[in-house]
């Protein structure tokens, strides 16, 4: 199973490479910061599409979006949340979050930092922003490819 990852788009245009990247995946998941349910229009027709809201996300997408959510992809779970606090903290807002859940991989976003990161067995995965580099040195999405009892997790910087 191979899943397109982002976070943090904010209303703005999604970059052609990231979209190309996405017609050949399964499943996209954004974890947050979409802010309005237009901003999904050139996501949903590329693949099952899954999310959670962020803090910056309208009405609409709040209605649309739990605020977390666990979803079975293959063998693995994967726990997803957008994230709080300042940038240099989310980390352990977002563990602190699934403390209590059997989960193998944890998406989030908010710093727009790329990460990826394994602590105690979790693959902690924040995909970074891929139209926005407020806290970040380059804009980038993810992908995460499920494999039999594997997975593993890219970060793709964008070079448009």
């Amino acid at each position: 199973m191979r899943i397109g990852v982002l976070s943090d788009t904010h209303s703005k245009i999604l970059p052609s490479v990231m979209i190309e990247d996405f017609k050949t995946v399964d499943l996209i998941i954004h974890a947050g910061d979409i802010c309005t349910l237009d901003d999904l229009k050139v996501l949903q027709p590329l693949a099952k599409l899954e999310g959670v809201q962020g803090n910056m996300d309208d009405a609409g997408v709040k209605n649309m979006f739990p605020r977390k959510k666990i979803l079975r992809c293959g063998k693995k779970l994967i726990g997803v949340y957008h994230g709080e606090g300042p940038s240099k903290r989310v980390l352990d807002f977002v563990k602190k979050e699934f403390a209590d859940d059997k989960v193998d991989v944890v998406v989030f976003g908010h710093s727009h930092c790329p990460c990826q990161e394994k602590i105690n067995g979790v693959l902690y995965f924040n995909p970074g922003s891929p139209t926005d580099q407020v806290c970040a040195p380059y804009c980038s999405y993810g992908i995460l490819d499920i494999e039999d009892d594997q997975v593993t997790g890219r970060i793709i910087k964008i070079e448009e």
